[in-house]
C-alpha cells in the first residue's frame, strides 16, 4: 500500500473516512508514533486522495467524488510486471507435471534434494556431500517446485501470487529472488536433515513470504506490503496444527512441518537484509 499523508492523533479523520467508504475507495489509517497515517492501494491514486483530504479540510462538497483507478488494461500491466512471481508459478506447474505429482520417481530424481536410484524395489540416497562435490547446486532448490497433489500446488502457488507478486512490485525481483534462493535453501536442507529427500513444494518460501511480509510492514511502515495482521496468526495456528498430526489425520498427507518453520525463520531474517540493501 502507498502512504497518502501524516497527521496528528488529535485530528479527527472520521469525516473523511467516512466519505472514503462511501465511494467505495479502500483505506486504511494506522496510528504510529503519535501520528495517524493514511495508507491506499496500489491501484488508487494516492497524490488525489490527499489532494482530496486537502478540499475536505477546507470545506469543499465532495458528494460527486471520483478518484482515478488503474484500468483494465493497467492492471494487465501490473499482472505482467510480476515477471518473477509468474515464472516461479510456471515452473512449479511443468515441474509437478514432469513427476506426475509424484508417481514419476525416475524423473523425480532430477529434483529431490540428493540423487536418488531405484533398483528393483528399493530406493537408494545419494549424501549432502555428494551433491555438493558434484556440482549438481540446483538440487538445493528444485524441491520447491514439486507438489505432489492438486490441493498442495493450489495453495501453495495462490500465495505466491498474492503475496510473493506485492513483494516483487514494491521491492523488486531481485528482493523476491533472494527471498526464494535463502529460503529454499534452508528449508530444503531442515526438511533433508530431519525426514530425508522424499520432500517437495513451495511451502517453506510460502511461510518465508509470509514471515517477511508480517515484518516488513512492521519495521517498514512508509512502504507497507499490505497483509492483514490477523494472516500471520492463522498461519500460526497452521503450523502448530501441523506439527501436531492433525492436519495428517484430515487427509492431507505428510506435511513437511520442518520445511514450514526453516522457511518462516529465514522470511523473518531476509528482512533486516532487502531493509539494509534497499536504503543503498
Amino acid at each position: 500500500m502507498n502512504e497518502v499523508f501524516r497527521v496528528p492523533l488529535s485530528e479527527d479523520l472520521s469525516g473523511f473516512t467516512a466519505i472514503l467508504w462511501q465511494h467505495k475507495i479502500p483505506h486504511r489509517v494506522l496510528e504510529q508514533d503519535g501520528e495517524q497515517r493514511v495508507l491506499v492501494p496500489y491501484n488508487v491514486d494516492a497524490e488525489q486522495i490527499a489532494q482530496l483530504f486537502q478540499m475536505w479540510k477546507e470545506g469543499a462538497d465532495l458528494s460527486g467524488l471520483q478518484v482515478q483507478r488503474s484500468s483494465q488494461q493497467e492492471g494487465l500491466r501490473g499482472i505482467l510486471r510480476a515477471k518473477l512471481s509468474l515464472f516461479l508459478i510456471a515452473v512449479s506447474v511443468i515441474i509437478t507435471l514432469m513427476v506426475s505429482l509424484g508417481d514419476n520417481l525416475q524423473l523425480m530424481g532430477w529434483f529431490t534434494i540428493v540423487e536418488i536410484q531405484i533398483k528393483g524395489n528399493q530406493v537408494y540416497y545419494a549424501n549432502l556431500l555428494a551433491t555438493l562435490t558434484d556440482g549438481q547446486v540446483w538440487r538445493f532448490f528444485s524441491p520447491a517446485f514439486m507438489h505432489f497433489n492438486l490441493a498442495h500446488i493450489a495453495f501453495n502457488l495462490l500465495w505466491v501470487w498474492v503475496v510473493g507478486r506485492r513483494i516483487e512490485l514494491l521491492l523488486g525481483w531481485p528482493a523476491l529472488l533472494g527471498l526464494f534462493l535463502f529460503s529454499a535453501l534452508a528449508s530444503n536442507i531442515a526438511q533433508y536433515w530431519v525426514s530425508g529427500p522424499m520432500f517437495g513444494g513451495m511451502s517453506g518460501f510460502v511461510f518465508a513470504l509470509l514471515g517477511f511480509a508480517w515484518l516488513w510492514d512492521r519495521v517498514m511502515p512508509a512502504r507497507m506490503i499490505g497483509l492483514p495482521q490477523a494472516l500471520m496468526g492463522f498461519m500460526m495456528i497452521w503450523l502448530v496444527l501441523g506439527f501436531s498430526g492433525v492436519l495428517a489425520s484430515f487427509g492431507l498427507g505428510s506435511i513437511a512441518n520442518t520445511a514450514h518453520l526453516a522457511g518462516l525463520v529465514a522470511g523473518l531474517c531476509f528482512v533486516p537484509i532487502v531493509s539494509l540493501l534497499q536504503r543503498r
